[in-house]
């Protein structure tokens, strides 16, 4: 059995994208930008907060 070739993550990001794009048009390429830049956000939040938390 073979072994699926290793894509990098932007060909796999282009790659999704133009599934994306030609199943609905560009709305739900939209939709999944926006998801993916609101789920980043609360990450990068959640990294940064919590090293303000003191301990006491």
């Amino acid at each position: 059995m073979g072994h699926l070739p290793h894509l990098p993550a932007s060909a796999w990001l282009t790659e999704a994208a133009d599934a994306a794009a030609k199943e609905q048009g560009a709305g739900n390429l939209l939709r999944v930008v926006l998801i993916v830049m609101v789920l980043g956000s609360v990450l990068m939040a959640w990294f940064l907060l919590r090293g303000y938390k003191r301990n006491e």
